[in-house]
């Protein structure tokens, strides 16, 4: 019977898997970031494409829906509304309004899509993971958004429109309201919550970076709820109730923004122990 033969010093070391962006070379990520920005928009038109199939309820029942006094929010909110009045006094005005209406709403539908392909880009130069880790990130992103254009027609419209169509300086004039300026403020209004609800987001992966960290915002929190607001006045008419209702969810964001820091600032240091050798 053979004697087994012992491995003498010590076994060879297994490389690292490759990590494919260092092989890329500078055309070669623009060649990526060209199919990305293709695959994302290609996901805002399926977006649009559902919009369109779908025109008849956005148009009617969605965008033109907080124009009427029976919008079902006004019976949540403590608004007495009244009808708004809209007009058309361009030639195309109403056939912008249309297809401006599918291109915004189609964008929000689609644009989980266009956030994954994005990150999907981004993510690789920053960390290292799965691809499972793009999906939750992008979920993140998603999530934060919808909730700021939630926030943004369900609330901040509402109060918007009733004030603007109440508010008037003499009996003699009438608030006849052009269809084009009532659609750009309303997508103004709720695209600008979007983009304000990324708050957390933005929290959460500056401060994975080590660009930020908690007790830099909670240093800061005063001053963040004068910026809510000046921000909220800036947003919603000049009456305290809409502007108490826009600002203390966005204090309410920067406490959850200065949660999520801490939540990122754990990781990170657990991290780097790791990749340090510390037990700790």
């Amino acid at each position: 019977m053979e004697e087994r033969q012992i491995m003498q010093g010590e076994p060879p070391q297994a490389k690292p898997p490759k990590n494919r962006i260092d092989e890329m070379s500078f055309l070669d990520h623009l060649e990526e970031f060209r199919w990305r920005i293709i695959k994302g928009l290609l996901g805002l038109a399926i977006g649009i494409v559902i919009a369109i199939i779908f025109s008849d309820f956005l148009v009617n029942k969605v965008m033109l829906g907080p124009t009427r006094a029976d919008f079902v929010v006004y019976d949540w909110l403590p608004i007495h509304a009244i009808d708004l009045s809209l007009q058309s006094r361009k030639l195309p005005g109403q056939f912008f309004t249309y297809w401006g209406t599918l291109i915004v709403v189609g964008a929000i539908i689609g644009s989980p899509i266009f956030f994954y392909q994005m990150w999907a880009f981004i993510e690789p130069a920053l960390e290292r993971g799965e691809k499972w880790k793009s999906r939750l990130n992008t979920l993140f992103i998603t999530f934060f958004f919808f909730a700021g254009v939630s926030f943004g027609y369900f609330i901040l419209v509402p109060f918007a429109l009733q004030f603007f169509t109440q508010f008037t300086i003499s009996d003699v004039v009438r608030n006849d309201f052009d269809i084009n300026e009532y659609f750009s403020s309303l997508a103004m209004w709720v695209l600008s919550c979007g983009v304000i609800f990324q708050l957390p987001v933005v929290s959460y992966f500056l401060t994975k970076f080590g660009l930020l960290t908690p007790e830099f915002m909670r240093s800061y929190r005063r001053h963040a709820i004068v910026v809510s607001f000046i921000l909220s006045a800036f947003l919603t008419p000049p009456d305290p109730v809409s502007q108490l209702l826009v600002a203390i969810p966005l204090i309410f964001l920067y406490q959850l923004a200065i949660w999520i820091s801490k939540v990122a600032a754990r990781k990170r240091k657990r991290e780097m122990n790791e990749a340090l050798g510390y037990n700790d």
